[in-house]
């Protein structure tokens, strides 16, 4: 299987910890986002939505969105579990991921898109007041999840799932490229986030 892919993107990065997670390797194929290379007639063949991450099979089927590529190779190597194994938890991860994913992911991606980065790329015009809400929105998630922490070892429960992924992920990317970094008295969060990027599938991913 090939993934194509592009470093530092946190979409693509779910992707490679979910593998290197269940020890399913993956030919990996660098698409240069800064050359436009995901809007090329011949990758729009792949994903007509012009994004990655995109999963090909040996047969030249490809998947498209992270979490639907990281739903299928839990498909087919289930261990170590990381959607839920019962009803209830299935619900719950899923429920906290997708928390995670319109509160806090899509807060960090607006405050990407309408900062200094992505302005000097010239792609949109930045909108600074979009900036500063959504800067406060994950400032505010931040010390939401750093009070829910001080309850449980991970996000969705007492043990490691996807939620713990996206986060994860999240923050780092927030930290390195957005300026978001969480603050550090947030304790918990912190003590999470170790536990997290311990682990050597998230780390060598």
């Amino acid at each position: 299987m090939r993934l194509y892919d592009f470093p530092n993107a946190p979409n693509p990065r779910r992707v490679r910890v979910v593998a290197a997670e269940k020890g399913i390797d993956l030919e990996y194929v660098t698409i240069d986002m800064t050359k436009r290379q995901h809007k090329t007639p011949e990758f729009l063949r792949k994903n007509p939505s012009g994004k990655i991450p995109v999963l090909e099979l040996a047969d030249g089927t490809c998947i498209g969105e992270s979490i639907a590529i990281c739903r299928y190779l839990e498909a087919i190597e289930p261990t170590p579990n990381l959607f839920g194994e019962d009803a209830l938890e299935i619900a719950q991860i899923e429920m906290a991921h997708r928390q995670i994913e319109l509160e806090l992911m899509s807060q960090i991606g607006t405050s990407w898109v309408n900062g200094p980065i992505v302005a000097k790329a010239g792609l949109v015009e930045p909108i600074e007041a979009a900036k500063q809400r959504s800067d406060g929105l994950t400032k505010a998630f931040y010390r939401r999840m750093d009070k829910e922490l001080s309850e449980r070892d991970y996000i969705a429960g007492n043990r490691y799932s996807i939620a713990d992924i996206t986060a994860a992920i999240a923050i780092d990317f927030a930290g390195a490229l957005v300026s978001l970094k969480p603050d550090v008295e947030l304790s918990n969060l912190w003590a999470w986030h170790a536990r997290v990027a311990g682990r050597p599938g998230y780390a060598n991913a």
